[in-house]
């Protein structure tokens, strides 16, 4: 796959990566799998991925103003 911003190739990767889900609200998602640019660190969640972190954020403590959760296919 390549990269849409660049060019580069892609390659799976498995990462943190930190969501600003409201005004008050971050949870941080633990290895998560990604896509992610060689070249630009640009990345894309394919739809089953992203699905999945749909529920996850639909479960949040919403008086949490950080939440680190590990992300679990």
């Amino acid at each position: 796959m390549k990269c849409h911003v660049c060019g580069a190739t892609m390659s799976p990767l498995v990462t943190d990566l930190p969501f600003k889900v409201s005004e008050t609200n971050i949870v941080v998602l633990k290895g998560l799998p990604v896509i992610q640019c060689d070249n630009c660190s640009e990345y894309l969640l394919e739809d089953q991925v992203m699905e999945r972190v749909e529920e996850i954020f639909q479960k949040i403590d919403s008086a949490a103003e950080l939440e680190v959760i590990r992300y679990a296919a």
